[in-house]
């Protein structure tokens, strides 16, 4: 009998090894084993107690009782309960009931036969065997739905895996984009005689649609430039590097800032689509001159201040937002006569439409207060107590806009 034990598991767990070399050869290569596989598996794995049942039995106990009495009928359970980590509630099925027909078989092998006559009693040996043989079904039944659910939920872990794998890649993307944005943004201001000039910007997500750019111009001339695409995020930041690129080709040849505005409008309502544009001023300031020419697409209002009247001026844009058509419909540009401590403050509309708990927008009072009371301020000193300022006012309210501002001082 022990040798006949040993036997058994020998043989067992000779073609458990071989299944599980076969698995890990089907991972390898990035497969699956066949249902016939699996299957036979099941038939083998249920086949030990079966024959353990069925040979390794004590002649002390009443024959009527050998299927019953061995212990090696728990171990129909084991194959049943492991099954469900092949996450398939048909294997778990399949070996409910190959458990529950190798067991029966076993019994009959002992000499059962099933009492199915008048007065037969549920405690007899005969019907008990049956009971078995159903327990083992139902549990085969119950593996299937615990591994249905088990199923589930590692479903739901891998997508919720691959979804976080995604959403890191977003991530990374971004951050690319928003280096790769930021780098194109100035790196110090432009030094031009006679003149302060500083500018500053921050996206309301990871990239944005608003940036200022400088560039030099003939005969020393300082070309100052915002622009403000629709909307935030990636579209929006691909098409603000548009028009930085048109911008910087256009205005580099000496032929006014209306005709380079319209040539780079032409260029961007190719690239536009229904319902984006683009709003964007340009202004240039000439050494030991007084005189600032502008000329605003959109962008608007723009703001003059003067520190001899202690008086805001109101500055409306010449012409529509670039990209909105093949044309541009626009006014000449403005000649700006800054006296000494004159401001010219250029801002997106984050800065104005910034609200409130209470749905109340900071606006353009505001930001002629803010800006007043730090007129004698440096350029960058007089941004960052404007961005203070909307801060303050916001009280804690999302950022829902990309905030832009360009300050142009006379000396």
């Amino acid at each position: 009998m022990w040798l006949l034990t040993f036997l058994l598991i020998a043989v067992f767990v000779g073609y458990e090894s071989l299944m599980l070399r076969a698995v890990n050869r089907a991972i390898q290569i990035g497969g699956d084993l066949k249902n016939a596989a699996w299957i036979s598996t099941i038939i083998v794995e249920s086949c030990l107690p079966a024959l353990a049942v069925a040979f390794l039995w004590s002649a002390s106990i009443d024959p009527a009782y050998r299927p019953l009495a061995n212990p090696a009928v728990l171990v129909f359970f084991l194959p049943v309960i492991l099954s469900t980590l092949r996450l398939n509630p048909m294997y778990s099925r399949v070996s409910g009931l190959v458990a529950a027909v190798n067991y029966l078989t076993a019994a009959a092998y002992l000499g059962w036969k099933p009492s199915l006559g008048e007065g037969a009693s549920l405690l007899s040996p005969q019907n008990a065997v049956f009971s078995y043989a159903i327990t083992l079904v139902v549990a085969g039944f119950t593996a299937g739905a615990v591994a249905s659910e088990i199923r589930k939920q590692v479903n739901a872990a891998l997508r919720e895996a691959e979804m976080q794998r995604e959403v890191e890649s977003l991530q990374h993307d971004l951050e690319v984009a928003r280096s790769i944005q930021r780098s194109l943004l100035p790196t110090s201001m432009p030094q031009i005689e006679g003149y302060d000039i500083a500018a500053w910007n921050q996206p309301a997500d990871q990239t944005g649609g608003d940036y200022y750019d400088w560039q030099p111009l003939q005969d020393g001339k300082i070309l100052v430039t915002l622009g403000d695409v629709t909307g935030h995020g990636i579209g929006s930041a691909l098409l603000a590097a548009d028009c930085r690129a048109y911008a910087r080709a256009n205005f580099v040849v000496e032929n006014g800032l209306l005709i380079a505005m319209e040539r780079i409008n032409a260029l961007l309502a190719k690239d536009m689509i229904e319902g984006r544009f683009v709003t964007f001023v340009a202004a240039v300031c000439s050494p030991k001159s007084s005189g600032v020419e502008l000329l605003s697409a959109g962008q608007g209002p723009l703001f003059r201040y003067f520190l001899g009247k202690d008086r805001f001026d109101k500055i409306d844009a010449q012409g529509l937002p670039l990209g909105i058509s093949s044309i541009l419909n626009s006014d000449p540009p403005l000649i700006l006569d800054l006296n000494p401590g004159d401001l010219l403050v250029l801002a997106t509309d984050g800065f104005y439409e910034w609200a409130n708990a209470q749905s109340e927008q900071f606006g353009s009072k505001r930001l002629e207060e803010t800006v007043r009371a730090s007129r004698e301020r440096s350029p960058g000193d007089i941004i960052s107590a404007l961005y203070r300022a909307v801060v303050d006012f916001s009280g804690g309210t999302k950022q829902q806009d990309d905030l832009t501002a360009v300050i142009i001082k006379r000396r």
